[in-house]
């Protein structure tokens, strides 16, 4: 089984916490040339590109422009994400079976990178998968990346006895995959908070129960689809009433303060 994860804009770089595991980004090449292709672009390309702010442009073009360089800081990607789902997860507080366990069971799937084990260690970096960037003939990285990352997720696939693909990661980064090539049953667990009288997705308390779903998976070493199902964190319950086969709905009802 596999779980896989969207990344996160929110970075942290500057904490000092790291493991000693570490491991390289499959597609580190490809990255490389994304990269380098965006070093061409100013502040406010960068910022007209990918709809931030000036500020943010002359972030992200100071990290492009220092790619290569020795002084560019470089962590484990599930300790450099720092988003929602990451604060969930909070895998700064594994251990080292954890974090084995974390390499083997999750993938996060990004617009630089293709796709990421927890253990690889990146740049920081922002560009989102739908970013309509031209690179080598292609029109957006959905083109860039074509099959790559389907093929490197079925790749993964054959080393787990549960051939299961569990979607936590949002629609923007699901659909760099090709769903109908991937070699396994796709589950998509659904968290819903009683908001107004109704159970909705919320954001931020979805966001994070997805983080909190890829913590119990791997903690738990879950393998099967009842597995997911018993996942109980945090006032969560799954309801088999509101739930499909492929897709377990897991409702609360007093969603924590943030």
């Amino acid at each position: 089984m596999l779980a896989v994860l969207s990344p996160a804009k929110t970075l942290d770089f500057d904490d000092a916490k790291q493991s000693r595991k570490r491991s390289e980004p499959r597609f580190v090449t490809k990255a490389n040339e994304l990269a380098t292709h965006l070093q061409s672009f100013s502040p406010a390309d960068l910022s007209s590109l990918m709809g931030i702010s000036v500020k943010l442009g002359e972030l992200n073009a100071d990290r492009f422009g220092n790619w290569d360089s020795e002084s560019s800081p470089h962590k484990q990607a599930i300790l450099a994400f720092k988003g929602d789902v990451y604060m969930g997860l909070e895998a700064w507080t594994f251990g080292a079976r954890e974090l084995t366990s974390a390499q083997r069971r999750l993938r996060i799937l990004s617009g630089l990178y293709g796709l990421l084990r927890p253990l690889d260690t990146i740049h920081p970096y922002r560009l989102e998968m739908g970013t309509r960037l031209k690179m080598n003939g292609s029109g957006n990285l959905y083109e860039f990346w074509g099959g790559s990352i389907t093929n490197a997720i079925n790749e993964d696939l054959k080393g787990h006895r549960s051939r299961m693909l569990v979607n936590l990661a949002s629609n923007e980064y699901f659909d760099a995959l090709d769903s109908k090539s991937i070699d396994a049953r796709i589950v998509t667990p659904v968290f819903k908070d009683l908001h107004n009288g109704q159970y909705k997705f919320l954001s931020y308390y979805g966001k994070r129960a997805r983080g909190l779903m890829a913590r119990y998976l791997v903690q738990q070493k879950v393998e099967t689809v009842k597995g997911i199902r018993a996942f109980a964190v945090d006032g969560y319950r799954y309801s088999e009433a509101e739930s499909g086969d492929d897709t377990p709905v897991f409702l609360r009802d007093t969603p924590a303060s943030k």
